[in-house]
């Protein structure tokens, strides 16, 4: 199978990346300065010229408190991007994997959100990533729907790795503890992506590690995994004052990714610590 990534220098297109061979397939890494999703002509063309059973789309306006300031470009990179995309892939037949989040959902209930169940975002990063949605489905071409939550992995930008430089540092770590998601590690996320373009079923998927957990848990359970001893304080969201809002529960239920005999990710827990050790082995491991 041979697979063209989108938005290759982000940490999950690094991993994916780097995971393809080892499953069996080509990968044809295409960072933004080599395709810009924002560029029709340029997704033409490299689609022209890389020949691709599939294709996995990590580009993204990932800056959530920045979307509510800068709209335009959120829903340039986010919905029109996959738009066009889309429309390339339908014409050639060649099956579309995109990257959505879980901040397509209002966050209002308290057990893990079905594929099926109704979006409602209360951002504008949330909003756009719903438009790019629902410009993949319009565009009538094979595609897989993948939205997942709390990624962290290779050398970030992420939240964990924020985390322990701020605590290598010695800075006080004030974390929410009313915002409850599923942290998800790339390195687990990203050949799961793999099997799932293999398998071609279209549709819309839930893709995470399993079990949930507030960002006051995982801020401690990085800290805790890294050795490094400091305190965490749990605050409300209420007292960062942030642009864009964000949904208090959005764990997202991986039914669909069940359904096909796939087994569950494996526990946050276990992926963080996995993470933590696989940056000690790297030398990567923020030190005080």
């Amino acid at each position: 199978m041979r697979l063209v990534i989108l938005g290759a220098g982000s940490q999950l297109g690094r991993e994916l990346t780097a995971c393809a061979p080892g499953l069996g397939a080509t990968a044809i890494a295409l960072t933004r300065a080599e395709c810009d999703i924002t560029d029709s002509a340029a997704i033409r063309a490299a689609l022209e010229r890389h020949s691709a059973d599939a294709v996995i789309n990590c580009a993204a306006w990932t800056d959530v408190d920045g979307a509510e300031s800068h709209p335009a470009e959120a829903f340039a990179i986010n919905r029109d991007g996959p738009a066009a995309l889309a429309a390339e892939c339908a014409q050639r037949q060649v099956l579309l994997v995109h990257l959505s989040t879980d901040y397509v959902f209002d966050g209002s209930g308290a057990v893990p959100i079905a594929e099926t169940d109704t979006p409602g975002p209360r951002s504008v990063y949330g909003a756009s990533k719903l438009a790019g949605e629902e410009a993949v489905r319009q565009a009538a071409g094979l595609h897989q729907i993948v939205r997942t939550s709390g990624l962290y992995g290779s050398d970030g930008p992420n939240f964990v790795l924020k985390v322990l430089g701020r605590a290598a540092s010695g800075e006080e770590l004030r974390v929410v503890s009313d915002q409850v998601t599923s942290p998800t590690w790339t390195a687990h996320l990203a050949p799961a992506l793999v099997r799932l373009a293999a398998r071609g079923n279209p549709g819309t998927y839930h893709l995470t590690n399993s079990g949930s957990a507030t960002w006051y848990e995982v801020a401690q359970a990085a800290v805790a995994s890294a050795g490094i001893e400091t305190s965490v304080t749990p605050i409300e969201t209420s007292v960062l004052a942030l642009a864009a809002d964000r949904p208090r529960y959005s764990v997202l239920d991986n039914g669909a990714w069940i359904s096909l005999g796939e087994a569950p990710l494996p526990p946050w827990e276990s992926a963080l610590r996995g993470y933590v050790d696989e940056l000690a082995h790297r030398g990567r491991l923020p030190q005080a």
